[in-house]
């Protein structure tokens, strides 16, 4: 028996039927050899993001602030890591507290009791995507460049590549999700600390800045450029 693919009229749906061998026909060997082309046309049916790559690049933007390299993020290890990128000593204390108390429960799963010491967990960190977000991180923590580029393509009026602080505000309203309220202020803050940190001598927060910090690179470079300036 062999079989062929008959498609639904608005080509989403496939059925495999079972024919005789000796009825086969050139049409068979024909999808045979184009294999790789159906399986393209699967990728990109309506409603799918093309993904680059199956890596966690999540993990990546979160890694920076593990000082230790043990794969767990603690109160005072967020607070060195804002304060090697050059942030002060408030803005350190309270990214400390907003970020380990919002997100280690979320990175513990199975887990009923709260851990005082409030670590993130980051094998477990896709567990803590909050909601009203970009989609730019899917749901397996990897980078989606299709929901990147939206970014820029409906916001980004004053320079195609680049945000201004009211492109921001518009970019964060068209994000929310109704009575999202935790996913609200979490999308806030992140955003807010990043142009406070990442905006240029003209007010614009880059595209390359924001793509570096989605996969942590860029606080490895504000990091290397605070430590310069201190030793100046």
């Amino acid at each position: 028996m062999e079989p062929t693919i008959k498609h639904s009229p608005n080509g989403l749906h496939r059925t495999l039927i079972f024919t005789p061998h000796n009825s086969v026909s050139h049409d068979t060997h024909f999808r045979r050899n184009n294999q790789a082309k159906y399986l393209s046309m699967a990728v990109d049916l309506p409603g799918s993001e093309t993904i680059d790559s199956d890596e966690n690049v999540l993990e990546k933007h979160v890694a920076f602030f593990d000082r230790n390299n043990d794969g767990v993020i603690y109160p005072w290890e967020t607070f060195q890591g804002f304060r090697a990128i050059g942030s002060g000593i408030l803005l350190s204390s309270f990214a400390a507290v907003f970020i380990n108390v919002g997100l280690s429960s979320k990175t513990r799963p199975g887990k009923s009791y709260p851990n005082l010491l409030f670590p993130v967990h980051i094998a477990n960190i896709k567990m803590a995507k909050h909601g009203s977000d970009s989609g730019v991180y899917d749901a397996h923590g990897r980078f989606v460049p299709s929901k990147f580029e939206e970014i820029f393509h409906k916001y980004a009026r004053t320079s195609p590549e680049a945000l201004t602080a009211d492109e921001l505000d518009e970019f964060l309203k068209g994000n929310r999700e109704p009575k999202d309220y935790g996913g609200w202020i979490g999308g806030l803050s992140e955003w807010k600390i990043l142009y406070y940190l990442g905006k240029d001598k003209t007010g614009l927060l880059q595209k390359d800045t924001i793509k570096a910090v989605y996969d942590g690179s860029l606080f490895e470079k504000m990091a290397a450029e605070t430590a310069k300036k201190k030793h100046k």
